[in-house]
């Protein structure tokens, strides 16, 4: 019964390496369109940069006014484009995760930007066989000891949002 039992789990074992290697695939070419996305906005690749978006896609930016849909962030990242260069993101971490019937991905990275060190996180669905950025959020990482400092400079802003939307 015990080499039974053996069998059975070496043979479960070697049976989901083809699965472990095939998901670490899938990973590498999230990896690789994300990497391109960032490098897209380096090169100023507007077309090749919001390709990769969904139409139905969502950009949180780090401002509190900045939650636009595809079409309102294309207006919004034109010019920036038109300069030749528009932004420059850099992943430095990033953790890739899938759904069970791997049609649906969320991610969170750490990126260097001229920000400095930026969060960013977001979800890529399949459409019609192609990996496609749904909801991208962007955040500027805070350290905890200067939080207090931070919420003095940003008050006289977000105060007077905070107001509006009640």
């Amino acid at each position: 019964m015990k080499k039974l039992t053996i069998l059975i789990l070496a043979t479960l074992v070697l049976s989901c390496r083809p699965c472990q290697e095939k998901l670490q695939s899938e990973k590498q070419n999230i990896t690789v369109i994300l990497d391109n996305w960032h490098k897209a906005a380096a090169t100023a690749s507007y077309k090749v940069y919001f390709d990769v978006m969904s139409d139905k896609s969502v950009f949180i930016g780090t401002d509190a006014k900045e939650n636009w849909n595809k079409e309102q962030f294309q207006v919004y990242a034109k010019p920036h484009f038109d300069k030749g260069k528009a932004w420059n993101f850099k992943a430095i971490e990033r953790n890739i995760y899938f759904s069970e019937n791997r049609k649906v991905v969320w991610f969170d990275e750490l990126l260097s930007t001229q920000m400095k060190i930026c969060r960013g996180s977001g979800v890529l669905a399949l459409e019609n066989g192609q990996w496609k950025i749904k909801h991208y959020v962007l955040s500027m990482t805070v350290p905890n000891e200067n939080v207090e400092e931070i919420v003095k400079i940003k008050s006289v802003l977000e105060d007077k949002i905070l107001s509006e939307k009640k």
